[in-house]
């Protein structure tokens, strides 16, 4: 049996999700951040599985999202895109640090994983928090001035923005360096960290993730150990369940089994 309470953890809105006779115990856990327009309702099956190989798992709500949204215009959540980017990040440490507070994790036991915009969070993370012992992305991207500068050129042929809007977001790309993990590959320091992505994807450019893979593995030590790399020839911008699976079982395999294995 398991239990799925909606609470706000830290100040975030979050389902929090655990085996019902050990909820109140410490866990090993995952932060599982969802994508761009998704919910947290809409990885519960994630949080099924990862729950069901005995971690404690919390998906919050990222700013303008789910709980959070405010009745916000697409467009309007569109200009905000990094905004909800870099707020995630900064959020992660407030739920980590309400959960130890209540003495509901194991410290030495945390993953942050995410899909699309949740994957980028989660790569933008690893340059700040070195408590995060494992990383998963699935759809995401590292380059993170690359990407807003994709994003911006994307933005610039819709009439329907603004100069003044593009110019705020033109100015904030050098602000988004400091979470950009293609040029802080040093800050991985090892973790273990998980990547799928779709070659067909349309969304979230799959040869920045392939460039990057090949970067790492050339420069980071026992990449062939920590790096696990899963590129899906006939995927778009849709997680397969293949993908899926395997990620949970990568966490598995890379927090429970590896402290286990530790005593």
């Amino acid at each position: 049996m398991f239990s799925i309470v909606r609470e706000t953890i830290g100040s975030v809105p979050a389902l929090h999700v655990a085996k019902a006779e050990n909820f109140h115990n410490p866990l090993p856990l995952v932060l599982f951040e969802h994508g761009y327009t998704s919910a947290k309702e809409h990885n519960l099956h994630y949080a099924y599985l990862l729950a069901e190989k005995g971690f404690r798992v919390v998906l919050p709500d990222a700013l303008h999202h789910g709980e959070r949204e405010k009745n916000i215009s697409f467009e309007q959540r569109e200009l905000k895109f990094w905004d909800i980017v870099v707020q995630s990040i900064l959020e992660i440490a407030d739920i980590k640090q309400d959960l130890e507070h209540r003495k509901l994790i194991q410290t030495e036991k945390i993953a942050l994983a995410g899909t699309s915009m949740g994957g980028i969070v989660t790569f933008g993370a690893l340059t700040h928090y070195d408590w995060i012992h494992a990383g998963g992305s699935l759809m995401g991207c590292p380059n993170f001035e690359e990407l807003a500068k994709t994003h911006l050129t994307l933005l610039k042929n819709q009439s329907r923005v603004s100069d003044k809007s593009l110019q705020n977001l033109e100015e904030k790309i050098n602000f988004l360096t400091k979470f950009d993990l293609t040029n802080q590959k040093e800050k991985i320091r090892n973790r273990p960290l998980f990547i799928w992505h779709g070659e067909r994807d349309d969304v979230v450019p799959y040869s920045m993730t392939r460039n990057f893979v090949k970067d790492v593995q050339h420069s980071i030590a026992e990449s062939e150990r920590n790096l696990k790399f899963v590129s899906d020839p006939l995927a778009d911008h849709k997680v397969s369940r293949e993908g899926l699976l395997t990620l949970v079982d990568w966490l598995e395999s890379n927090i429970i089994q590896t402290g286990e294995k530790a005593r």
